[in-house]
């Protein structure tokens, strides 16, 4: 009898563990279930992101180095403050890696209000600057960084967690899509704010990148991305100097000496680079005639100085990292997970492909770091934060 009983007692806990997991509440015993060998999704996740990491600081220390000496400044100066951006990205990346992923859903909601609160320092006067016209940075004595790129992670893991609580309610309206639109509305407007389409961009191309992994109806979020189309288009055409940097990428010819002077000079440096580049540090781009090389169009410097073969190796990283995530977005072991390294790997693809786009000419330029490899100290900080979460999913995956 007793036997018997024991075994209804463990059918019914796992039907139990089952049924929590798939609403994204695993229970206590899934969650410290001991975990098999990392899949190789998680090599390949965190090979291609210290990788880009790596190439990264080589390549911002090579784009930096003349220009901070004819500044007056030390050459090592913007390497030794990627470096030190990189170190404490790796110690976020470790923490985000070791703590089971489930344990931040308890502090989300104070991580969004974190968020928003640092979206406001950028207007108060003494902390907020303007830089390239966009004022979307804040500094504290020597340290700057960008509040939208915490905003973006942020909102992310509030949009992951809202979709897996509330799996069963998608085709309420009420209750999925719109706190996630208001929330997304109300970021995109301070970014834009702010000056920073960009990063207005890439914030909505991540809340509707979650709600379509999260299996939100299609034909409202149609409605939605169309009027959110329509509010960034309003956004640059009303006013001249936004429209005129925006349309710039249709001639580039004809806008080179001004508002296609960097994408002009960037694109002579990758047609410089042919097949195997100039040779690290030996590019003339940056001797002045590219602004921004280590920041913004970085990729452009290895273009010229790694040729087509690094071009094609960061490509080719951005490539294998989506794969892999998607990889483990499919594996994951509950929806939260899914969504969760799903809405990374959209937020991490879409930067790269504007960055590549904008510097090579397809796209506007949006003033978007490209992720890992740019010059940024918060945008390294928080992509490798992000990375790390990925990796914690890829560790929780469900064995085969």
């Amino acid at each position: 009898m007793s036997t018997g009983t024991t075994l209804i007692g463990d059918r019914r806990r796992q039907a139990l563990e089952r049924t929590a997991a798939q609403r994204g509440h695993p229970s206590r015993r899934a969650q410290t279930r001991p975990l098999g060998p990392p899949p190789t999704a998680f090599y390949m996740i965190a090979f291609v992101v210290l990788f880009l990491i790596m190439l990264g600081l080589v390549m911002v220390f090579s784009a930096s180095a003349i220009t901070s000496l004819h500044q007056g400044n030390s050459p090592w100066r913007i390497f030794n403050r990627q470096l030190l951006w990189a170190v404490l990205g790796g110690v976020a990346m470790i923490v985000t890696a070791k703590i089971p992923y489930h344990r931040w859903r308890r502090v989300i909601p104070l991580i969004l209000v974190g968020a928003f609160a640092l979206m406001i320092l950028p207007f108060v006067p003494g902390l907020g600057q303007s830089v390239n016209e966009a004022r979307a940075w804040v500094f504290i004595g020597p340290i700057g960084f960008q509040p939208s790129e915490f905003l973006k992670l942020a909102m992310l893991v509030y949009c992951a967690d809202v979709l897996a609580r509330r799996e069963k309610e998608m085709s309420n309206l009420r209750r999925t899509l719109w706190p996630l639109m208001f929330a997304a509305g109300a970021g995109a407007a301070l970014c834009m704010l702010q000056g920073d389409l960009g990063s207005a961009i890439v914030l909505s191309s991540v809340v509707f990148a979650v709600l379509f992994i999260g299996g939100a109806p299609l034909i409202p979020m149609t409605f939605m991305g169309l009027g959110a189309t329509a509010l960034g288009l309003a956004f640059v055409f009303t006013s001249q100097r936004r429209y005129n940097r925006f349309t710039a990428f249709l001639d580039i010819t004809a806008h080179k000496d001004y508002l296609s002077y960097q994408v002009y000079q960037a694109m002579i440096g990758m047609a410089t680079g042919g097949v195997s580049g100039t040779g690290v540090g030996s590019g003339p781009s940056k001797w002045g005639y590219l602004p921004l090389a280590h920041s913004d169009f970085i990729f452009a410097v290895i273009g010229e100085e790694l040729g087509l073969i690094g071009v094609v190796a960061v490509i080719g990283g951005f490539l294998l990292l989506t794969y892999g995530g998607v990889q483990v977005a499919l594996a994951a072991r509950d929806r939260f997970g899914t969504l969760l390294a799903g809405g990374i790997v959209a937020w991490l693809a879409v930067q790269a492909v504007i960055n590549i786009g904008g510097v090579s000419g397809a796209m506007p330029v949006t003033g978007l770091t490209l992720p890992f490899v740019s010059s940024g100290g918060s945008s390294l900080f928080v992509c490798m934060a992000a990375a790390g979460l990925l990796l914690n999913v890829a560790r929780h995956v469900t064995p085969r």
